[in-house]
């Protein structure tokens, strides 16, 4: 299928992961592919990748902690492709984990939220006036099911900031329903990626026990399910869904 066929779809925090395959789910899908991330070695490696199954993708250094960053961001994008059309704002980090809310630093609280919070609000600072100028565009925010729900994993400002990015979507879909642009959110489980690999490599079998007692599917998801979901919203086929979350979670928020 081609239904981004010559399309423009920036994907922040696209150097692995979820951004990494929706990136690659984009270009096979058609689209051309704006890799943001910091690490430019496999930011190159996902471009590489792309073009090799025969797809266009450029790298563009981007930290979303940094407006100047993000607004060289999108202004290489529309020098080098004239416009966007998709925006998945993915860009994410933990933070520090097995503390409480009250031994959380300020450090650890500030991190945090500038990344996945701050850097979803920026990035859609400068997509959105891009797309009114061309008077469409679809922006997916990554949140977590960790946005609906409490956590007992000493993640207080990761859950904060998740909760955030689905409140700020909300708003922003509301705001721009009517000029053509659509800002939704997903919301991944579990899902195999660098984020969870600390877990796996130090605790493997705790986090594998936490994985089938939580999720209704008893497994781990696949960074490409997500992809394809996001896909999905960014698509036609989701053409009349704005303000909205999507968890794609195995049915960890429906226990």
């Amino acid at each position: 299928m081609e239904r981004f066929k010559d399309a423009v779809a920036v994907v922040t925090g696209a150097t692995s992961g979820i951004g990494k395959a929706a990136a690659i789910e984009w270009a096979r899908d058609g689209a051309r592919v704006v890799v943001a991330g910091r690490r430019k070695e496999k930011g190159d490696a996902v471009v590489s990748e792309i073009r090799d199954a025969g797809g266009e993708a450029v790298y563009i250094p981007t930290d979303v902690t940094n407006e100047g960053s993000i607004a060289s961001l999108i202004k290489q994008t529309i020098d080098h492709y004239g416009r966007i059309d998709c925006a998945f704002n993915n860009a994410g980090i933990p933070g520090e984990r097995m503390k409480s809310a009250a031994e959380q630093t300020m450090e650890d609280w500030n991190t945090v939220i500038a990344t996945n919070l701050t850097g979803v609000w920026l990035s859609m600072k400068y997509e959105i006036p891009e797309m009114l100028k061309a008077g469409k565009g679809v922006i997916i925010n990554t949140a977590s099911f960790f946005g609906m729900v409490g956590s007992d994993f000493g993640i207080a400002p990761y859950v904060a900031s998740k909760h955030g990015v689905i409140g700020l979507t909300k708003s922003a879909g509301v705001e721009y329903a009517r000029k053509g642009i659509r800002i939704n959110a997903i919301c991944p489980g579990y899902i195999l990626t660098e984020l969870v690999g600390p877990a796996l490599e130090t605790r493997r079998d705790q986090f594998m026990a936490t994985i089938d007692q939580r999720v209704p599917m008893g497994r781990i998801g696949e960074a490409r399910e997500i992809a394809r979901a996001v896909l999905w919203l960014a698509s036609d086929d989701a053409s009349y869904m704005t303000g909205q979350t999507l968890s794609v979670d195995g049915g960890v928020i429906s226990v």
